[in-house]
């Protein structure tokens, strides 16, 4: 058990890294290079952990027994008007969660093609894989401020009505001024209360990707 807290712990982190550099790069491909100049297109833990996200958070969801692990690292910075084409902002904050996505169809795909080949313990390391990169995709792609889904909505909007983006941004903003730990932890005490019907969703996900259950 120890062991499992451990390395769903060292996936959490890796995972976070993976997020945030992706980020960086989709940044630098789209004509900004803030994150680069700055150093943050590594996969050195050390340069995006956050104490309080990476290392408080997760330990305090540990020592609640959360259902839920969840996190952050220090955002990777970027400067959205050197960004190319007006969905630079939505591809820049989609490429987090995206990258979250790919990691979990990856390993969700193995234990659903070579589950009889990879045996109990890999299959299990695999699934830890998984889980929290969904959860990771999930949540972070949940439409409120500071989340990556609040700027993929808001560029979403900007592509249907400008006014509706306009509304949507100063929602954003007034959000914003609450800060990165408040505001998630705000989302996660709201979050609380629909955990049941989050449980199931991501039940049902991991099921139809890798053809087991949890």
């Amino acid at each position: 058990m120890q062991i499992d807290i451990i390395f769903g712990i060292v996936v959490l982190i890796f995972s976070i890294v993976l997020h945030e550099v992706a980020h960086g790069y989709m940044a630098n491909y789209l004509g900004d290079p803030t994150a680069k100049l700055q150093g943050r297109l590594t996969l050195n833990p050390i340069n995006h952990i956050d104490p309080v996200g990476s290392i408080l958070l997760p330990g305090l969801l540990l020592v609640l027994h959360s259902p839920m692990l969840i996190g952050y690292a220090k955002p990777v910075p970027y400067n959205p008007y050197n960004l190319r084409g007006k969905y630079g902002e939505g591809l820049v904050a989609f490429a987090g969660p995206g990258t979250n996505i790919l990691i979990a169809l990856i390993f969700g795909l193995l234990i659903r093609f070579s589950g009889a080949q990879l045996g109990p313990d890999l299959i299990s390391a695999f699934s830890t894989i998984v889980i929290i990169n969904m959860v990771l995709a999930v949540f972070n792609l949940i439409p409120v401020p500071p989340l990556d889904g609040s700027k993929v909505l808001s560029t979403l909007l900007g592509a249907v009505s400008p006014a509706l983006e306009r509304g949507y941004d100063t929602f954003r903003l007034n959000f914003e001024r609450l800060g990165i730990l408040s505001g998630t932890l705000l989302i996660l005490a709201f979050f609380y209360f629909l955990m049941p019907f989050f449980s199931a969703f991501l039940f049902r996900l991991f099921a139809l990707l890798t053809g087991a259950s949890i």
